[in-house]
């Protein structure tokens, strides 16, 4: 299994998430047997780039381990990356952050809650730095209502992201930092959150899923 890599000890390096399993298996394959059979250089420099693309595959779909963040009224971050844009409307605040193909791509419920919907919108596949790709790309709506009000966490897919994955589903009840879903390959994800919440991150700011907090309710 490809659940984690791990020293001889049993020390384990680094987890990999379920989605990249296939992934990585396919390409090193690929790799080892070009490599092993290969009668010529083109085979050999495409059996290298096929394990390389595996090692790769193996750091995107890393699931480090953290500690979420604890405090009441604290709202995390959902995603790694870096903040795109933080804005209001009428109805809530909404902060946007870019996932380059270098960040860890799961995300992680904002708050404690319980899901009260999920539903996956069609689209295109503009950039994920596009400013119209969070309304017209592919996309995955996360809903989670706690007492305090609901939280929207959408996943975007981007030019290179062609698949927003959830884990959670109506009826599921979450902690703050529970892992949700991913989006495989560089990517968006915007948070919709109560218009009483304050603020605590800016544009150009790089964040953590489940560690760095995104707001605070004044409440």
């Amino acid at each position: 299994m490809l659940e984690s890599l791990g020293l001889a000890n049993g020390e384990i390096i680094v987890k990999i998430l379920k989605e990249g399993y296939s992934f990585i298996g396919v390409l090193l394959l690929a790799g080892v047997i070009l490599l092993s059979v290969g009668e010529n250089g083109v085979s050999v420099v495409i059996g290298i780039l096929c394990v390389l693309a595996s090692l790769f595959c193996i750091y995107f779909f890393r699931d480090p381990e953290i500690q979420i963040t604890k405090g009441d009224s604290l709202i995390l971050s959902p995603c790694s990356g870096t903040v795109l844009e933080v804005s209001e409307s009428e109805k809530d605040k909404v902060i946007r952050v870019f996932l380059s193909v270098l960040d860890v791509h799961l995300q992680r419920s904002p708050v404690s809650g319980k899901v009260v919907n999920v539903e996956y919108k069609p689209g295109k596949f503009l950039k994920a730095m596009n400013p119209r790709a969070h309304i017209v790309n592919e996309q995955n709506v996360i809903t989670i209502e706690n007492e305090n009000g609901r939280y929207f966490v959408k996943q975007v897919a981007g030019i290179l992201a062609r698949r927003c994955v959830s884990w959670v589903k109506s009826g599921d009840v979450l902690k703050c930092g529970d892992k949700i879903g991913m989006i495989k390959f560089s990517s968006q994800v915007d948070l919709h959150i109560p218009r009483i919440a304050s603020v605590r991150v800016r544009r150009g700011d790089k964040v953590v899923a489940g560690v760095t907090i995104f707001a605070t309710l004044n409440c």
